[in-house]
């Protein structure tokens, strides 16, 4: 498994990041409305391609087919899996042999109904409980929205039950601004 992080967003030439990539992802960057996004979708797609480039020897542009849930894979190579994912300050991507997931959130201040929403009872008992509640809760969120990403169902209405030590190995890095999370198969 190999992780990448970058929080170079402002440090590279969109326009010509842009014409480097493939048409598929510069479609969907330019989707988004502000350049920021624009930056963090091509930012992690530049971090797929190191990845593939340092790891499997691929130097072409990636181009994906997605699955009924929205699961990217790689055209021609079924073989190896991997993950993106953004926040407002970092790209993250992951490349496994086997299927992998990853998600990368902003410390933000959370809200007692998205809580009680989305947690089980031991979740927001130590969300509660903790002396940094906010990021309690976003390494719990990162490591449920991972889970979900690995095993391609998207983000799904019972977010309760998600997190499984005994089938899953999170493993959680804490940065000065974001946690981000990358899950895999025991």
């Amino acid at each position: 498994m190999r992780v990448l992080v970058s929080e170079d967003i402002w440090e590279f030439d969109l326009e010509a990041a842009l014409k480097e990539i493939s048409e598929q992802r510069r479609e969907q960057a330019l989707k988004f409305r502000h350049e920021q996004g624009q930056r963090l979708c091509v930012l992690a797609y530049r971090l797929l391609k190191q990845a593939l480039r340092e790891e499997y020897g691929i130097t072409e542009n990636p181009v994906f087919t997605y699955n009924e849930h929205g699961k990217p894979s790689i055209v021609d190579h079924p073989e190896i899996f991997f993950n993106l994912s953004h926040c407002k300050e970092a790209a993250v991507c992951v490349v496994s042999n086997q299927p992998i997931g990853v998600d990368v959130e902003s410390f933000r201040e959370y809200k007692d109904n998205l809580v009680n929403y989305t947690m089980n009872e031991e979740e927001c008992a130590q969300i509660h409980s903790s002396e940094h509640p906010e990021v309690a809760f976003i390494r719990f969120w990162t490591m449920k929205e991972a889970t979900m990403k690995l095993i391609g169902t998207g983000i799904s209405n019972d977010m309760k039950t998600v997190i499984d030590t005994r089938k899953y190995k999170y493993t959680t890095v804490e940065r000065q601004r974001y946690i981000y999370t990358v899950c895999e198969n025991l």
